[in-house]
Order: structure tokens, then C-alpha cells, then sequence
């Protein structure tokens, strides 16, 4: 699978809900009402992401979860990052 240009990282980012490109990975951070919602949700992104075999770095700080993707077998983001900060937003924007 081949890395991304910036470019086309940039043309994605318009469609996806509040990712960035920093430090060469995807990264988001959600705010969620309760600690427990934000567990919640990385339990449903890790089911996703196990489904996918491809895993996210996840950081949790109270009820801020933070997500970041790269492809690291590839050295920078890729298509498969694309596709699963789509899930993820699909499992924290409900």
C-alpha cells in the first residue's frame, strides 16, 4: 500500500470530522459528556479496528480520546488511515 502525498492527505481532510495531519500521522481528539462514553466508544473502535487489522494509537485523558492513525509498516499515512478515521467517525458521531 503506498503512502500518501500531502496533497491527497489534504483533499481527504475536508470530509473527514475534525482530523488533522500532524507529525506525519492522522490525529483527532473527541470530547465526550462522561468518562464512560468516551471508554465506550474505544471499545467500539477497537471491535472496528481489530476487524480491520489495523489498530490506532489511543489516548485517554478523562473523557478526551484521542485517536491517531498512521500506516507504520509503511512509514506515513495511507488509504487504510483514510478509511478507518471514516469508521471512527462513524462510531463517535452518532
Amino acid at each position: 500500500m503506498a503512502v500518501l502525498t500531502d496533497d491527497q492527505v489534504d483533499a481527504a481532510l475536508p470530509d473527514l470530522n475534525g482530523w488533522e495531519r500532524a507529525d506525519g500521522a492522522l490525529r483527532r481528539a473527541v470530547k465526550f459528556p462522561t468518562f464512560l462514553d468516551g471508554i465506550d466508544a474505544v471499545g467500539r473502535v477497537a471491535e472496528r479496528a481489530e476487524a480491520n487489522d489495523h489498530h490506532p494509537d489511543i489516548d485517554i485523558r478523562w473523557r478526551t480520546v484521542t485517536f491517531v492513525l498512521v500506516t507504520h509498516s509503511e512509514g506515513g499515512i495511507t488509504e487504510k488511515d483514510l478509511q478507518m478515521a471514516r469508521e471512527i467517525d462513524a462510531i463517535v458521531d452518532r
